[in-house]
């Protein structure tokens, strides 16, 4: 019987490294052959001179790691985890850092399941189940410690050496290729999700608990509630992956709204952007007094948000939860799930579509004894399975990409689908907007919807969302936003319709949510910038001032 060689544990280093730069990185080759084929930075010498890089780099930091009980485990460890990273940056074009891990943390187990496929079981099986059992199998020529750590000490001043030999070689060409292309980091498997890992473990340490901080303990109700003929509701819908580029109200070539188009009174605002590429990031956002640039998500999670002040100005505030959760943004004041409700109608195949979120709403309204303001969390247009987003038999394009395995699919299928979740929207918050005119004769009523981010459907080799912002497409920062107020709503309330119709195209972001709600609600504190209340130059006598705080 042959027995197999032994191996150097530095030789089985250099050969993980050589498996990971070859099989775990093909989305990282692929960018490298766009950035060649534009001319830009990135010629076949420096493609070479990169690679030879990145090798260097994973053989040495594997070799440190090359000692017994130490080495196979680790390696098995990153083979298991980047074929699941290596797939997913394959299917959906997405790059890793710790946005991206955040976004994964949040995320629950009704959203794992939809990622799931036989794509994916094969890719694991392929890249890190069969690589970690030869792994495994490989025996290993351990030497004694000194002769262990010379042969160490060599293989690690040969990476170094090759590292200076490349940086010498081409510097100009890499310093180019790296300073002008930033995603490169975050492409390169396995560092881009072990950076993201140890970014987002710092974070989460150096953010000890403690006492949630009062936000607005001075709201009040301006004095202008007095002349309310009416108690009032206020409906906030928050969406979820909608970018605007599809809104057929929002000038989209194809009809994806005809009701919303049909809306008297409606106002669709056509340049917003998002606070981030992520729920976990883009709502806790919106609901802070924080504006994107200085957003920070230790602050966020340790201080109160828009419901709590607008609950403190004594309005009844209640979250109603067709997602996976509020990410923090809800936790004191009432919460409602009905994602796991029971109702034939609206409910089945293991989720339940959003005009569940209206179920019971006439009921609310019937037994509404005080001003109110309630939030409706939508699944809206959540990939990949956008197919499963809308009742099969309210499918208005097609054929559609009924799988989550997207870059399977024809973009044309994938577009299709991702229309229908939009027309579904449209019938939600048409049925929406029609129940509350219905109630107009003795409820101020008003509805503000707003996605937390768009979406990408395959432009530059991207899909879903999640990129991190600085590179991100407009896909998937430019969301739709649409109000719709009663008439009486906007004379209670101050508010010149026909003004707000006209600053429809005027650049707004998730920087002006806090404090227009809290403007549009008329309640007075000093944490309310009034600088950035969208609806300020809108409002008439009867409103709040500018000098509010």
């Amino acid at each position: 019987m042959i027995r197999p060689r032994r191996l150097a544990p530095e030789a089985l280093a250099f050969l993980a490294g050589l498996h990971f730069l070859a099989f775990y990185n093909i989305p990282l080759w692929r960018r490298l052959g766009e950035i060649a084929t534009a001319g830009s930075h990135g010629g076949l010498a420096t493609q070479a001179a990169f690679a030879v890089m990145v090798l260097a780099i994973f053989t040495l930091v594997l070799v440190l790691a090359s000692f017994r009980w130490v080495l196979k485990p680790t390696l098995v460890v990153l083979c298991m985890a980047s074929s699941v990273v290596a797939y997913f940056m394959l299917q959906y074009g997405v790059l890793i850092d710790k946005g991206m891990l955040l976004n994964v943390a949040e995320t629950d187990v009704r959203e794992v399941r939809d990622l799931l496929s036989p794509q994916l079981f094969l890719t694991v099986l392929l890249l890190g189940v069969l690589p970690s059992w030869l792994i495994l199998k490989v025996p290993l020529a351990h030497r004694p410690l000194r002769r262990e750590l010379l042969g160490k000490a060599a293989a690690i001043l040969a990476s170094l050496g090759v590292l200076v030999l490349v940086a010498l070689g081409d510097y100009q060409g890499l310093s180019s290729l790296l300073r002008n292309h930033h995603e490169l980091r975050m492409m390169v498997v396995p560092s881009n999700y072990l950076a993201a890992m140890v970014s987002f473990a710092k974070d989460r340490l150096a953010a000890p608990a403690r006492p949630i901080a009062v936000l607005g303990a001075d709201a009040r109700r301006a004095a202008a509630w007095a002349g309310h003929r009416r108690k009032s509701l206020t409906v906030l819908v928050v969406g979820e992956s909608a970018r605007a580029e599809n809104f057929g109200v929002l000038g989209y070539g194809r009809d994806t709204t005809p009701r919303l188009a049909a809306e008297d009174g409606l106002i669709a605002y056509g340049n917003v952007t998002s606070c981030g590429t992520e729920t976990a990031v883009s709502l806790p956002c919106m609901f802070s007094n924080m504006t994107r640039a200085g957003y920070d998500a230790n602050r966020a999670r340790q201080q109160e948000g828009l419901l709590d002040v607008i609950q403190r100005a004594g309005l009844r505030v209640t979250w109603r939860d067709n997602q996976s959760g509020c990410k923090g943004t809800c936790d004191r004041v009432a919460f409602e799930s009905v994602r796991d409700a029971r109702v034939p109608a609206y409910c089945g195949e293991g989720e339940c579509h959003d005009e569940i979120l209206l179920d019971g709403l006439q009921d609310y309204i019937d037994h509404l004894q005080d001003d109110a303001v309630l939030v409706l969390h939508q699944m809206g247009s959540h990939g990949p399975d956008y197919y499963k987003r809308y009742p099969k038999a309210l499918a208005r394009f097609g054929p559609v990409c009924a799988s989550d395995a997207l870059n399977a699919c024809s973009r044309e299928s994938i577009v299709n689908a991702y229309d229908n979740t939009i027309a579904y929207t449209d019938r939600v918050l048409g049925t929406l907007i029609d129940r509350l005119r219905a109630n107009q004769d003795k409820l101020d009523v008003a509805m503000v919807y707003v996605s937390d981010h768009g979406e990408s459907l395959g432009e530059y080799r991207l899909y879903l969302h999640g990129t991190p912002y600085m590179l991100a497409p407009p896909q998937q920062t430019h969301v739709a936003m649409l109000a719709w107020f009663s008439p009486s709503y906007a004379q209670d309330f101050g508010l010149d319709l026909q003004c707000l119709k006209r600053s429809r195209q005027a650049a707004y972001s998730h920087d002006n949510y806090f404090h227009s709600i809290l403007g549009l609600l008329q309640i007075e504190t000093a944490v309310r910038d009034p600088k950035l209340d969208m609806f300020a130059a809108c409002r008439r006598g009867g409103g709040i001032g500018p000098g509010d705080a």
